[in-house]
């Protein structure tokens, strides 16, 4: 598959612009502190992170947005990138304070986070949905910034079945399955610049990143 094979699904005047550039905002889910790095509820974030480092686009903190953020132009778009700072549980504070204060609408927001319900590998695209457990898309629904884009990015099945499924999220990537994350990543690259190219319009699907 070309990176930018897909066309737009429609010619819609996009909503927002500032000099002719279309805006979008971009928002990985996870935990900010050194406990959760590198672990499955920040996969979101890993995925964020790799596309930010792709585009030379590096972070600053925006207390006020509650995030940390970068932008970027991006297939000549100007791009937005955010992970916020309030811990999973509360995503949707910082997801709404951003559309408001850049005045971008749920259609140009794309939110990337784990998903125990997919399985590694991965990653399912849809536009809004239910939060299927996920305590940041919860948080997002409650804000009103539940339908916006998402790249579901599997972590499960859980592994023992057993285990606890805080517990699993909050774990780090088995040896396995760090040994197929950089395939995970460069999916994800490759849906961000297609939804970016292709004017804010993706095909809901399910893409397998690995064999």
């Amino acid at each position: 598959m070309g990176l930018f094979q897909r066309q737009p699904i429609n010619n819609e005047a996009p909503l927002y612009t500032i000099g002719g550039q279309e805006t979008y905002l971009i928002v990985g889910l996870g935990n900010i502190g050194k406990e959760y790095e590198n672990t499955r509820h920040n996969l979101g974030f890993m995925c964020l992170d790799y596309f930010a480092d792709k585009v030379d686009a590096s972070w600053i903190a925006k207390k006020d947005l509650k995030s940390q953020e970068c932008t970027a132009t991006v297939d000549s778009q100007r791009v937005i990138l955010a992970k916020p700072t309030t811990l999973m549980n509360n995503s949707g504070e910082a997801v709404s304070a951003l559309q408001r204060f850049y005045k971008v609408d749920d259609a140009h927001t794309l939110v990337i986070h784990d998903e125990l319900d997919v399985d590694f590998g991965k990653i399912r695209v849809r536009f809004g949905g239910s939060d299927a457990g996920n305590n940041g898309v919860k948080s997002l629904i409650q804000h009103g910034a539940g339908d916006t884009w998402r790249l579901r990015c599997g972590i499960g099945p859980k592994n023992p079945p057993q285990i606890d499924s805080i517990d699993y999220v909050l774990g780090k990537f088995s040896q396995e399955q760090q040994s197929d994350l950089e395939k995970v990543l460069k999916g994800s690259f490759v849906i961000i610049s297609e939804y970016i190219h292709n004017k804010a319009q993706l095909e809901p699907e399910t893409r397998s990143f690995i064999s």
